[in-house]
């Protein structure tokens, strides 16, 4: 018996690739949502562990913040006593002061020189005298730059030429002068006299007399 298939078989397997499409589709959909799923699943992941990381470290932070601020405070407790500390030696030193001021402008003073007035504004002196010449008075610079260790940056201010009269008939000629010169702490005189014997000496102050 011969069988005679009448049915459209192109339309049969036409139909057919199309229902396998469409599984294909949905299968390959399904495979996509649940790939999606896992991806997002696992960046949530991440970005949960990375949130834990951050607040450890956030809590890290502060706790270093909290350390910081206590050596800020122990380092200014520091500074105040060492301030204090300074404060005390300096008054301790400064007390001998005025001896070493008298002591040391009576051992610099050379011949020919007298001075009338002395006065020490912190450690500021300011000197006013009469020397029999212009020499003199640049020797007393000299000694007070190169030769104490109690003195620093001696200047000339004024020089002023006069007159003095030792009898009615014996008038000589002075120069009247003043000299502003700076006190050198007790801590730093110390070092002074190594630095001023490396030093080459500075010559001799110009002195100029200036007539009124």
């Amino acid at each position: 018996m011969i069988l005679i298939n009448l049915l459209p078989h192109r339309a049969l397997a036409r139909k057919r690739r199309k229902e396998l499409f469409n599984v294909g589709l949905g299968v390959s959909a399904l495979v996509g949502g649940v790939v999606a799923v896992l991806v997002f699943l696992w960046y949530q992941a991440q970005i949960s562990a990375q949130q834990d990381r951050n607040q450890t470290l956030q809590a890290e932070i502060g706790k270093f913040d909290a350390q910081i601020k206590d050596i800020s405070g122990l380092e200014a407790e520091i500074a105040a006593l060492l301030a204090r500390q300074q404060a005390v030696e300096n008054l301790q030193a400064d007390r001998n002061m005025p001896v070493h001021l008298l002591t040391e402008v009576v051992q610099q003073l050379p011949e020919g020189i007298y001075i009338n007035s002395l006065r020490q504004e912190g450690q500021n002196v300011a000197l006013q005298g009469v020397a029999q010449s212009n020499e003199r008075v640049s020797e007393l610079l000299r000694n007070l730059g190169n030769n104490s260790s109690w003195f620093a940056s001696p200047e000339l201010v004024e020089i002023v030429a006069g007159s003095v009269s030792l009898t009615p008939r014996d008038t000589r000629r002075v120069a009247n002068f003043n000299i502003r010169v700076k006190l050198v702490r007790a801590n730093e005189a110390k070092v002074k006299p190594a630095k001023a014997a490396s030093a080459p000496k500075s010559s001799a102050p110009a002195v100029s007399a200036v007539a009124r």
